[in-house]
């Protein structure tokens, strides 16, 4: 009789306990559809605004003086609301005139809380870098710090380079992968010294890794550290391993704290067979390897992947911010080095 009451409370509170499980998830959606109506209230008033404010500038009924007056008129008769200083009305119209003729992005700035739309509209300069960081953002759902972060990496810039050096398997099995992966990973959150060990890397990028994600990107999921692989009678470690869940593929990373060498190839693709025999899924494509080094000879990383059979690649990591002036004129060069550019005939 004691056992009996005892499931019955037992199976009682977990009847409760999902009960309050499916309150909780009503509440939060609840709040988060609210979140999202006020957002898109607030953005549709900024734009008005800045519509308003951009008319009334270009007919020369006001002058930057009429603004100025405008926002001492709203703080001094409606002291309780915020956010409209002179400046703020400013980067209203700026934010209308950079988005009005733009049917594809107009709608994307509505999904991003204000402080995130001025970061991409003041700091980028073409409609294809914002449209990739308003929908890095709108995806990703980036902070306003990790936004800035990605802007200060040249994130755009990279991704668009993507990655050149990769094995010809590789692009055989994701033909649209140069932009999954890029040719140089920035990891300045990690706080190393230029002298560091394997180790110590390791290290700091498990302790970094949410960060480390977002730099790779979150389709990545991480699966362990030291992932041991057993062949024969010996057993062996991979540095890193992750799970991509749009190319449905084991990702594992070695980490190599000088400069790549083709050897680091053999290695690499030793652990992707023992990968894809003892550990990939049935439905899962193959396991893909990263090489990741502190620094790379183009030239010599291009002749060692001519021929390597498992789909890798190779990437170097560096310890500061890149210079974003450098970056873009190497996509710069890259773009105009492509066939359409010289056949139109176009100033890039």
């Amino acid at each position: 009789m004691r056992g009996w009451v005892r499931m019955s409370k037992k199976n009682q509170q977990i009847s409760t306990q999902k009960d309050f499980n499916e309150l909780l998830k009503q509440i939060q959606q609840a709040r988060q559809k609210a979140f999202r109506q006020t957002n898109t209230t607030l953005i549709d008033l900024y734009w008005h605004l800045g519509k308003k404010i951009s008319e009334k500038v270009q007919s020369e009924t006001w002058g930057k003086g009429v603004v100025n007056e405008f926002a001492k008129y709203i703080s001094q008769n409606a002291p309780e609301i915020k956010g409209f200083s002179n400046k703020n009305l400013w980067r209203m119209k700026q934010f209308y005139e950079t988005y009005n003729d733009n049917e594809k992005l107009a709608p994307l700035v509505r999904e991003l809380p204000w402080s995130q739309n001025i970061i991409i509209f003041s700091r980028c300069k073409t409609d294809e870098e914002r449209e990739y960081y308003l929908s890095l953002a709108i995806r990703d759902k980036l902070s306003k710090r990790e936004l800035e972060r990605q802007i200060d990496s040249a994130h755009f810039e990279r991704t668009m380079l993507g990655n050149t050096k990769l094995s010809t398997v590789l692009r055989e099995f994701h033909p649209n992968i140069s932009q999954t992966f890029k040719d140089s990973y920035v990891l300045e959150f990690l706080g190393l010294p230029d002298s560091h060990s394997e180790n110590d890397l390791k290290k700091a990028l498990i302790h970094h890794m949410k960060t480390f994600i977002l730099e790779l990107g979150k389709d990545f999921i991480f699966v362990a550290e030291e992932y041991r692989l057993q062949v024969g009678n010996q057993d062996f470690f991979i540095d890193l391993l992750f799970f991509h869940r749009g190319l449905s593929a084991l990702v594992a990373f070695e980490l190599k704290i000088g400069k790549f060498s083709p050897e680091h190839l053999g290695q690499l693709n030793f652990y992707l067979e023992a990968l894809d025999r003892d550990v990939k899924k049935s439905h899962e494509n193959p396991s893909i390897g990263v090489l990741l080094c502190r620094d790379k000879d183009e030239e010599v990383v291009e002749y060692a992947l001519s021929r390597n059979l498992s789909p890798a690649l190779v990437a170097e990591y560096q310890l500061q911010l890149p210079d974003k002036k450098l970056i873009q004129a190497k996509l710069h060069e890259l773009l105009a080095d492509q066939p359409w550019a010289e056949e139109e005939g176009e100033e890039l």
